[in-house]
């Protein structure tokens, strides 16, 4: 699937926070981010390190009890680890711990523009170059102007980075003979409603553990900081040891069968054959190109052994490692400073309180309410409930972009502004009128149906556009059609979709129906 934005250079690639910042420093202690607890932000294995717990972070906004128990559970165990490498400052903000240092301190370049912007202006902290992304910010930018005039396709910046390093290639050729299988991995939910894979690990709980929900129940309590969402068990590793740990499950349990229904949902089985590895990615505890290394090497392994991994499985992991989630990275500092707030579709509706409040027991669409639900337990579902669920709903109903990039970063174990900026403006809202996806994620209930099970349970019917058991996808994806049919017309790809406006001869009563309906629960 491609991918396109535009190419070439412009003025954001002036701005301070894009400097070419050096690889290594000569500072003796480094201060490390909540993102960036694994050892490759480290240049040497005892180097001093500081650490910062800031709760003023989690009383500036309402994130999902889990990531914020996950977080701090993350970084207190990395203290622990440490021992007395680390300092360990629990403050209510980073200058209160910040101003006490009178020696020099190294960084490695921050993930988001306010946090750039903040080490950028701290006297006696020396910037480094970004780390935990397959390619480098430079890299990325060479490719880019190398690009011309010629758009920034995901598809190309993937077998760029595949070449470069060496990743599933025979000589000068794709493994297999094919850079891309995504079309081998969209086959619709198992008919017998089971998971192709296993139950995955799970981490146990500790005592650091025991201490994180005591202090967040405390600052609960106190009126200092609010969360949704529910409260453990912890799914998701919070040490490195714990991240390799679930990478091996994966790899010998999961793998294999990640391919075919990649794209599926299924009610009662919310893992599917998912990885499960990005909040450990994210959180900087697995370098994400050591996680291509060890799934091609596995692949491998496994073909000399007599036993190959099926390659669509093995290459679409891999590109949503070191093709998308980069590309994602990238093009978040490309677009620049102003891109989240591009609303092209003009979109404007607030996030409604059952979505905000995660209230699944409000929505009687039932994949709707599923989806709410997993997310309320956990923190987490996978790309398509996010992508053709939840983001679906908000760009047929005109949720405010803005509004959706925050909530989706909010209340996601794994969301950060630069995951959810392009994800959410670029691909899933398609408020940027086109720079990163090529036509709106818009789909009705048939596209529900036939990746899920979820319709058979459902009091609404994917069929039928029009009344009381009307699908809230089906009708509303005609209203978000014919609400943007000026502002779409000159999308080649919108232009099969916007004819059959023209043939739906209750299209009037549909539209006045998702009026009505509005963004209330479905």
């Amino acid at each position: 699937m491609e991918r396109p934005a535009t190419g070439g250079p412009g003025p954001e690639q002036r701005d301070p926070a894009l400097a070419d910042f050096p690889e290594r420093s000569s500072a003796t202690r480094r201060w490390l981010f909540a993102d960036q607890l694994g050892p490759h932000f480290l240049d040497r294995p005892d180097q001093p390190v500081l650490l910062i717990e800031s709760q003023a972070v989690f009383a500036r906004r309402r994130f999902h009890r889990q990531k914020a128990h996950l977080v701090l559970s993350a970084l207190r165990h990395r203290a622990a680890e440490l021992g007395d490498q680390a300092d360990l400052h629990q403050v209510t903000t980073y200058a209160e711990a910040l101003d006490r240092y009178d020696e020099p301190l190294s960084v490695c370049a921050p993930t988001t523009w306010s946090s750039r912007d903040y080490v950028l202006q701290r006297p006696g902290v020396e910037v480094l170059a970004a780390r935990g992304f397959v390619s480098s910010q430079g890299e990325f930018a060479r490719w880019a102007e190398g690009r011309g005039r010629r758009r920034l396709l995901m598809e190309d910046f993937y077998r760029d980075a595949r070449r470069r390093l060496g990743v599933l290639m025979d000589g000068a050729e794709p493994l297999g003979g094919q850079w891309n299988r995504d079309h081998e991995n969209r086959e619709p939910a198992p008919r017998d409603g089971r998971s192709p894979a296993p139950e995955p690990w799970w981490p146990a709980e500790d005592e650091i553990d025991e201490q994180v929900r005591a202090d967040l129940d405390r600052w609960e309590a106190d009126g200092s900081v609010s969360f949704v969402g529910d409260d453990g068990p912890r799914r998701f590793p919070v040490t490195r040891e714990e991240a390799l740990t679930r990478l091996a499950d994966f790899l010998t349990a999961r793998l294999g069968v990640f391919g075919p229904h990649e794209d599926a949902m299924l009610a009662d089985e919310r893992w599917m054959a998912h990885s499960l590895l990005s909040p450990a990615i994210n959180l900087g505890l697995l370098d994400p190109l050591e996680v291509v290394h060890a799934a091609e090497d596995t692949a491998r392994a496994r073909a000399a052994d007599g036993e190959p991994l099926p390659l669509n499985s093995v290459e679409g992991f891999i590109r949503q490692l070191m093709g998308w989630r980069d590309y994602i990275w990238h093009t978040y500092w490309h677009f620049g400073r102003h891109y989240r707030h591009a609303n092209a579709l003009r979109a404007l509706e607030p996030v409604p309180g059952w979505m905000a409040e995660l209230d699944d027991t409000a929505v009687d669409a039932a994949c709707l309410s599923g989806v709410l639900g997993d997310l309320r337990r956990d923190g987490w579902v996978h790309h398509i409930p996010r992508l053709m669920v939840l983001g679906n709903y908000a760009l047929q109903r005109g949720i405010d972009p803005r509004e959706m990039t925050d909530w989706f970063h909010r209340t996601f174990v794994d969301g950060y502004d630069w995951v959810m900026v392009a994800n959410v403006v670029g691909m899933s809202q398609h408020a940027d009128g086109g720079m990163l996806a090529t036509k709106p994620y818009a789909a009705g209930g048939a596209y529900i149906d036939r990746m899920s099970d979820y319709c058979g349970r459902c009091p609404y019917d994917p069929r039928r556009r029009l009344g009381e058991d009307a699908c809230p996808y089906t009708a509303g994806y005609w209203a978000f059609l014919e609400r943007n049919r000026e502002r779409l017309a000159g999308n080649q790809r919108m232009r099969r979709p916007l004819q059959g406006l023209d043939r739906l001869k209750d299209l009037p009563l549909v539209v006045e129906q998702e009026a009505a309906r509005g963004t209330g629960a479905p």
